[in-house]
């Protein structure tokens, strides 16, 4: 792991909530609105972009725990983003604090946390 990274670093990622990003269950639409697992997948992504400056060449980083919390709907054609930022560094394991907003404030927030492993070849 490159040194530098600190509380100062941050990532953000923007979308538009597509119909392909709804809730659903069993493969059937619930709501007509943002999924809590779609969110989590923009924050995981901010959360990853804030790791990959300053991975090593022989590194990479793998998810390894998720706790956040959804708190308001974002319908479909909405705008929303995520924003990761560096918490802490313990060991191999890197904790990004995580929120997620629309048009009208705080959709969601939390941690990702995420672990160093050797890169390795992908099949």
């Amino acid at each position: 792991m490159r040194i530098g990274m600190n509380e100062g670093t941050v990532a953000r990622v923007d979308a538009v909530v597509a119909p392909d990003m709804v809730a659903t269950l069993g493969g059937r639409p619930v709501h007509p609105v943002l999924a809590t697992a779609r969110m989590i997948e923009w924050m995981e992504w901010a959360s990853r972009l804030v790791i990959l400056p300053f991975l090593e060449p022989t590194e990479d980083a793998v998810g390894y725990a998720v706790s956040v919390v959804h708190r308001r709907p974002t319908p479909v054609g909405a705008p929303f983003w995520a924003v990761a930022r560096f918490q802490r560094q313990d060991g191999t394991r890197i904790v990004t604090t995580v929120a997620a907003h629309n048009a009208d404030g705080p959709i969601g927030d939390g941690t990702v946390t995420q672990v160093l492993v050797p890169r390795r070849a992908h099949l």
